[in-house]
């Protein structure tokens, strides 16, 4: 079963990233789920670098991710830090990178709450 899910991410995957491209002034915003975690990076694509990065396993949001009920709630604290960290490093706009992944649940969970952290996207 896994396999199967995997493969259809990975074609959608690779559909999204013909369209979506992050660059100095816009760089990506990739979201990746995995069964406990959430992460987020800023990616610059001309470069080939990570900008900015946050998980629910970051060491600054240990203790609201212990208060957190849900892997809802984890998201929407991953989102704030990215948001926050992105900010810091006087990034303002991002394009939204869903990785494969519907956007519903932890993913839009974690793209709202950038959006309140003062993201656009």
């Amino acid at each position: 079963m896994f396999k199967k899910d995997n493969k259809r991410r990975e074609k959608i995957k690779v559909r999204v990233r013909k369209k979506i491209y992050g660059t100095a002034n816009k760089p990506r915003l990739s979201v990746y789920r995995s069964l406990n975690q959430i992460y987020a990076q800023i990616i610059d694509d001309d470069n080939g670098r990570t900008l900015a990065s946050a998980s629910s396993l970051s060491k600054e949001i240990a203790e609201q991710i212990k208060s957190a009920k849900g892997k809802i709630e984890k998201s929407k604290v991953v989102g704030n830090l990215i948001a926050k960290i992105a900010l810091e490093n006087k990034i303002n706009e991002v394009v939204f990178d869903r990785n494969g992944f519907r956007y519903h649940g932890r993913v839009k969970a974690l793209a709202e709450a950038a959006r309140e952290g003062g993201l656009k996207f």
